[in-house]
């Protein structure tokens, strides 16, 4: 992953235009870039606060919010680049985006469904427990409606898989109109379906899981700061965040509105605030504007919280938090098997989260290594094809 850099870019008088290390990033510069790996260090923050929240780790991490932070960075990297290939080349290849989302997460999603099953039918759960009593539903992705399980982290990749499916026809296919046009045309959709996600919350409530439309939400505000920034006026709104010193004090303010999501769910729950809704999902939507609007463009900039989270651990942990995220459940197991043999109870406490982390990292390099860039390679040569 190369690092983020800010590159040269020349002005009409023909002497580069880059801005001064101190001032905020312009259009241009913007445009040009073509790596984000500070975006991969916060997957990598965001996959490893599931994997500590589900295994004993402290809880005001609250592991839902990590897999907000991915909803939104789903969001604003698809939509970005389908903005960046539609004016490199007038026009988006829906073959080649539906086959670079089939190679990257179809294969390692299987073979860890796999292994889950064969697991189940080690210790005869296969048929009495999820995802083998489900399994029609982690076939075609309505992993959300399903009652969880060893592979109930799965829900967010079904909520992921349908995004993938309509949105790219909703946002480039139906727009046709002249391309002055269609910046405020794709805004206008994505503010009218994040208002049909919130409207849609309560009536989901009744069901398996409550409130899901409200994930939604979070994809969809990424994708709105992604036509935002692609847009120059767009990008003239959020560009003071884009300078150092404010991207620096934006990042160090959503960590401490992080502190507060706890007790904030908490105060809502215990007081009905909301009426039926859960505290957690009447929160998402505060949470992901402050992780759009916040943290996106701090990231985006030559500032400190960018080159923290560029840094090569980083880097590496952001390549395999997809993985890191699906193998959490058998690393929970394999850890609390083999504390078993050393006869040590861990099941329940704190080191837990430690000895699952490791362990999920452990697994996710070899799925990473050997299923990942193999099938990620294999698409690619197809569309080069």
């Amino acid at each position: 992953m190369a690092v983020l850099t800010r590159p040269n870019t020349a002005g009409r008088t023909g002497r580069p235009a880059v801005s001064p290390a101190r001032s905020p990033l312009n259009h241009a510069e913007y445009l040009a870039l073509r790596r984000f790996p500070a975006l991969d260090g916060l997957r990598a923050i965001a996959a490893l606060m599931v994997v500590f929240s589900h295994n004993n780790g402290p809880d005001w991490l609250q592991g839902w919010i990590g897999v907000q932070i991915f909803f939104v960075i789903s969001g604003y990297l698809i939509t970005s680049l389908m903005l960046r290939e539609e004016d490199r080349a007038g026009r988006i290849s829906f073959r080649n985006f539906y086959l670079r989302r089939v190679f990257r997460i179809l294969p390692v999603y299987f073979v860890v469904l796999l292994a889950t099953l064969i697991g189940q039918l080690a210790v005869g759960t296969l048929t009495s427990s999820a995802p083998g009593s489900e399994l029609p539903l982690y076939l075609f992705f309505l992993t959300e409606f399903g009652n969880g399980g060893l592979y109930g982290q799965a829900w967010s990749l079904g909520i992921e898989q349908k995004f993938y499916l309509l949105w790219p026809l909703l946002a480039f296919a139906t727009i046709v109109a002249q391309r002055r046009a269609r910046s405020g045309l794709r805004i206008g959709l994505t503010l009218a379906l994040m208002t049909l996600s919130l409207i849609a919350v309560p009536i989901s409530m009744g069901g398996n899981p409550q409130g899901w439309p409200a994930h939604y939400f979070g994809i969809l505000i990424g994708c709105l700061v992604g036509i935002l920034l692609h847009h120059p006026k767009g990008f003239a709104l959020l560009r003071p965040l884009t300078r150092p010193w404010v991207a620096a004090v934006a990042a160090g303010a959503f960590l401490i509105a992080h502190l507060f999501v706890l007790p904030a769910t908490k105060l809502i729950d215990r007081h009905d605030l909301v009426g039926d809704i859960p505290g957690f999902v009447a929160i998402t939507p505060p949470y992901v504007v402050l992780v759009a609007f916040l943290l996106l463009p701090a990231l985006i900039a030559n500032a400190l919280p960018q080159r923290l989270l560029s840094l090569k651990p980083m880097v590496w942990l952001g390549e395999r938090s997809y993985s890191i995220y699906l193998v959490q459940n058998l690393a929970h197991e394999l850890g609390d098997w083999l504390c078993g043999l050393a006869g040590l109870e861990l099941s329940r406490s704190p080191l837990m989260f430690l000895v699952a982390g490791g362990l999920s990292i452990g697994i996710a390099h070899f799925t990473y290594r050997w299923v990942e860039l193999p099938m990620i390679g294999a698409g690619r040569r197809l569309i080069s094809r």
